[in-house]
């Protein structure tokens, strides 16, 4: 056997993909102590993360299913002792602030849009979510916006605001991970796209372009790929793409503390524009039709971006379930092969990384996420 394909010594544990939820599960079983390998496709993937816009956002998440509520509710109260807890492993801030979220609202009709949600999420939770009462998120009038956004444009009617919202850079939270994931005694293999993944009754067998791993349980989370690998173990992983598109404008003077669903201004003082949302297929590229409807929204939410100039654009594809939930499964046909999928991987990587990772490594999900199984969708058609 030529040393291209030799395989590699058994791990606990081998994750199939390295951007946010792949390396955020990955170090969190690392964390454990299990041995584990991470394999990365590279920055040929389509690889969500590095198109993230930053968020960790609770209010809009978990519209018509209270346990996602609640478990990205979970994520974001983590967040703060889990971003400690990287800069403390690696020495890498990787700019977390929790000063809440606005989600703006340009129009009569998306103000009562929000506020109609915010009313069935609160009916939909009642103290279960939070049992102090505190409802998460509420609706704000002109004053009150412009009491905490006092650049906010005159065109924008109102808005919503959760203080548990907050933002962070992605991309090193996602060098943190890595770096930590590393430091903990894990296996890194770049340039390493699983093609096929077998089960020969004494773990599972990975094949790449550059060798085998082998590991006693596997994890899938590598996005959009997941649809294909997860057919070798039993796994119906119905994912699809949807793009999304972001501007960023030269590093401006700070004028914006807190974070909205649009516009943000990062660590550095460059602001992020985006919100958009495609269904294009595999297409990355980005359109100026939308990167004009985006900087148009931008203009009208903060009229003092016309002296910002815009310096990058880019185009990245969401991995998105047929309800935009989560899908957390282990294969009942293949016990030990598990599924990971998500659009959130920057506000759930708290959640991956210290609730998710242990319950894989303790063997397997518990109840508390069998909701979030692939089988509600066979359920849903039944009912249909």
């Amino acid at each position: 056997m030529s040393g291209a394909n030799k395989d590699v010594a058994a791990r606990d544990v081998v994750v199939v993909g390295g951007g946010l939820v792949g390396a955020a599960v990955a170090y969190g079983l690392a964390r454990q102590g299990l041995s584990v390998v991470m394999l990365d496709e590279g920055d040929v993937a389509y690889r969500a993360s590095r198109g993230n816009f930053g968020l960790v956002w609770v209010q809009s998440k978990g519209d018509g299913f209270q346990d996602y509520a609640r478990w990205t509710r979970g994520s974001a109260d983590l967040w703060p002792g889990f971003a400690e807890e990287l800069k403390e492993a690696v020495g890498i801030a990787v700019g977390y602030r929790k000063p809440g979220g606005v989600h703006l609202c340009l129009s009569e009709q998306e103000l009562e849009e929000v506020e109609l949600r915010i009313r069935r999420m609160h009916n939909q939770a009642g103290e279960a979510l939070d049992p102090g009462g505190d409802p998460g998120s509420r609706l704000l009038d002109r004053a009150e916006l412009e009491a905490l956004l006092p650049g906010v444009g005159p065109e924008v009617v109102g808005g919503a605001y959760s203080p548990h919202d907050g933002h962070v850079s992605p991309l090193y939270l996602l060098r943190a991970l890595h770096e930590g994931f590393l430091k903990l005694g894990g296996l890194y293999r770049a340039e390493s796209r699983a093609r096929r993944i077998a089960s020969d009754g004494a773990g599972f067998l990975v094949e790449t372009e550059h060798g085998r791993f082998r590991g006693a349980r596997v994890v899938l989370g590598a996005g959009l790929g997941n649809k294909a690998l997860g057919k070798g173990v039993g796994l119906d992983v119905p994912v699809s793409p949807l793009k999304g598109q972001i501007l960023v404008t030269e590093r401006a003077e700070r004028f914006l503390e807190l974070p909205t669903i649009n516009v943000r201004q990062t660590e550095e003082g460059t602001v992020m524009l985006g919100d958009s949302h495609e269904d294009v297929g595999y297409d990355t590229f980005s359109k100026p039709a939308v990167m004009s409807e985006i900087a148009r929204r931008a203009l009208v939410a903060f009229p003092a971006l016309r002296s910002v100039k815009v310096v990058r654009a880019w185009g990245a594809l969401r991995v998105m379930t047929p309800d935009g939930f989560p899908i957390y499964e282990e294969s009942e046909s293949h016990p030990g092969a598990f599924a990971v999928n998500c659009h959130s991987g920057v506000t759930l990587a708290a959640a991956h990384a210290l609730k998710l990772a242990p319950l894989i490594g303790d063997g397997g999900f518990s109840r508390t996420l069998a909701s979030f199984s692939s089988r509600r969708f066979d359920a849903e058609a039944s009912r249909a």
